[in-house]
């Protein structure tokens, strides 16, 4: 018994008849999106004032890049590892994991670079592990 796939990306904005052209559909997504990123890499220098503006401490260029990188990932998740397709409790398990990963990663990643910038600014090793 085959399942049938939903043929539509967007929440359902673009509608495709076969499973093949909803592939080169997203296929096509993807490399607009990373086109983008690579010429915004590319004229980094050269962009306006208002992308090296500071949001939120980090550079308006630099969340833009993580923001197309995030788009990215949900929909190579979304529709190459089929998880439209997948039940919303297996769904959320993955995406939960996930996010609570990243954020524990990032918070150790934060302790070890408040460590690090101590010892460097005072010239001495606070804790001895």
């Amino acid at each position: 018994m085959a399942q049938e796939h939903k043929l539509e990306i967007f929440r359902g904005l673009v509608k495709f008849k076969s499973n093949i052209t909803k592939i080169w559909g997203v296929l096509v997504f993807l490399t607009v999106i990373t086109a983008v990123e690579v010429v915004l890499g590319i004229y980094k220098a050269e962009l306006p004032q208002i992308f090296r503006d500071a949001i939120l401490g980090m550079k308006a260029i630099n969340w833009i890049f993580i923001i197309l990188t995030l788009v990215k990932a949900y929909y190579i998740t979304w529709d190459f590892m089929h998880m439209r397709d997948e039940t919303k409790a297996l769904r959320r398990m993955v995406v939960w994991t996930a996010v609570f990963l990243i954020c524990y990663l990032v918070f150790i990643l934060l302790q070890e670079a408040g460590y690090i910038e101590g010892v460097y600014t005072n010239g001495f090793v606070k804790k001895d592990f």
